[in-house]
């Protein structure tokens, strides 16, 4: 029996669960042409220029006339602005957080700033892209020492290194997103101890970043330039010994019971397909609504994979506003690409467009999804600190590896990240679980996929898969190894959104 689904009764395409050949019966639909799997059939006749919907949401419309039966992709559709109404909280609704003592809760460690870690790392951090190897000389030497093993509270340590740091206006708004992004990752609560390295001459002054935020020396936070240590050598021999130093504070860290309460979810997709939307987006939303009311914090972000569903955000935001502050947000980038010649409609990307998605509004309705149904409670900027609890946005680019450290540096302790195509991803300091929206994939990727969400497919309600999901979540946060993890992932994925010319 072939296996399709009609979203929404005012959808005039349905999507293939299965592929389709020429003259497969689909309810009463034959197809016209070859459907691949994740793609979509038209179920009706589409005149030329009228809406493609899915969703029940206009995600394109028809470059010629489609027939019913036909396959519906980039080759007969495309992407023109049009007209949406912008309501803010009609839909926004009060979701009661259960009382403490009905919480669930995990094994976390209990950070001195009242913040709660699901990991436990040192972290080599550097102020330019001159001390990037250094400090990884620095890490390297400390594995390769097996002095860790000494310390089994302590996760590991980590090299977090970038591109940038020099180069860049010191007023400007690249230096303001990396001072905040490197403060951010030096006080998320899965870091128990910080070494910072730069060269000495760059633009990004260690002493100014840390007069910003009256941070000095300690027994868990280092710094150290490698012109004033002396060189190479001896900054990594330097570097190791401040590492020691560090371990038996950071190690006396231990994990205690904790509220679910204080989990901060960062959302992420990557590598999207035609499932995305109705498999693993939903069950991810459906964890996390389940979490908001522990009372416990989700971060959606992505904004340019927003886009085009950003008005059923806004129908949700819980004042004005927020509501507003989300479509500044929209505006502004859409400024921002015309600046590059560039478009929104550029993502989806060639592998989005092979899982069968086709423009920029059918996969953000799939990757609003993530949010669940609550109210949004803020929007903020990037790398901002998450203060609120409940939904919020952070403003990020779609590129993952830029966008989750957007969101680790504004606290989040733990990621989702959902993928159809199966994007291989990682996220030190903070655990990624990887959620495959499809069998095929789960199976294929089987020692990297965390979840398979594809069994939705089959039968398997979005309310059970996110109760499976929340207790992954509360899993991991206790210290349950992930996929990515235990494969290595996360060492390359400290990537700080870079503003502005490079000089």
């Amino acid at each position: 029996m072939t296996r399709f689904i009609q979203l929404s009764h005012a959808d005039n395409i349905l999507l293939a669960v299965d592929p389709l050949k020429v003259g497969d019966k689909a309810g009463d639909v034959a197809a016209r042409a070859r459907i691949p799997r994740g793609h979509k059939m038209a179920v009706r006749d589409i005149a030329s220029d009228e809406p493609i919907v899915k969703y029940g949401q206009t995600i394109g419309f028809a470059r010629e006339p489609i027939v019913a039966g036909d396959w519906v992709h980039e080759h007969n559709v495309y992407l023109r602005n049009f007209e949406r109404d912008y309501l803010f909280g009609t839909n926004a609704r009060h979701t009661p957080v259960l009382p403490e003592a009905e919480r669930a809760t995990f094994l976390g460690y209990r950070r001195p700033s009242g913040k709660v870690g699901t990991r436990n790392f040192i972290a080599v951090l550097t102020s330019v892209n001159c001390s990037a190897s250094v400090a990884g000389f620095i890490v390297e030497e400390v594995n390769r020492s097996g002095i860790l093993r000494d310390y089994p509270n302590v996760d590991g340590a980590i090299a977090l290194v970038h591109g940038t740091g020099c180069g860049i206006d010191t007023q400007g708004a690249a230096y303001d997103l990396l001072k905040r992004t490197q403060w951010g990752f030096a006080t998320n609560p899965n870091v128990g101890g910080v070494l910072m390295v730069g060269l000495g001459c760059e633009a990004f002054q260690i002493p100014r970043w840390m007069q910003s935020y009256n941070i000095e020396e300690s027994t868990t936070f280092r710094t150290m330039t490698i012109q004033e240590t002396g060189g190479t050598r001896k900054t990594v021999e330097a570097g190791v010994k401040a590492i020691l130093d560090m371990l038996p504070t950071v190690n006396a860290a231990e994990r205690t019971p904790q509220p679910a309460s204080e989990l901060v979810l960062a959302l992420q997709c990557g590598g999207s397909d035609g499932y995305s939307g109705i498999s693993a987006n939903p069950a991810l939303g459906a964890a996390v609504d389940l979490l908001v009311a522990q009372g416990g914090t989700a971060v959606l972000s992505e904004t340019p994979e927003i886009y085009g569903a950003e008005h059923l955000l806004t129908l949700r935001a819980e004042t004005r506003e927020v509501g507003e502050k989300l479509i500044e947000r929209i505006r502004w980038w859409e400024a921002y690409t015309a600046r590059h010649d560039m478009e929104m409609n550029n993502n989806p990307s060639p592998g989005n467009k092979l899982g069968g998605l086709t423009t920029i509004l059918e996969k953000s309705l799939g990757a609003s999804a993530k949010g669940g149904t609550t109210n949004l409670r803020a929007v903020l900027e990037y790398a901002e600190p998450i203060n609120e609890r409940g939904l919020v946005f952070m403003d990020t680019p779609g590129y993952d590896p830029v966008s989750a450290t957007g969101q680790v540096a504004g606290g989040a302790n733990i990621l989702c990240f959902t993928t159809g195509r199966g994007s291989a991803f990682g996220c030190k300091p903070t655990p990624s679980i990887k959620l495959a929206s499809n069998s095929f994939i789960f199976e294929q990727m089987r020692e990297d996929m965390d979840i398979n969400c594809g069994d939705i497919l089959d039968g398997v309600t979005l309310a059970e898969k996110g109760e499976e999901i929340f207790t992954e979540i509360l899993r991991v946060a206790s210290g349950g190894r992930t996929k990515s993890e235990s494969l290595g992932y996360g060492d390359n994925e400290f990537v700080p959104w870079s503003l502005g010319a490079t000089m």
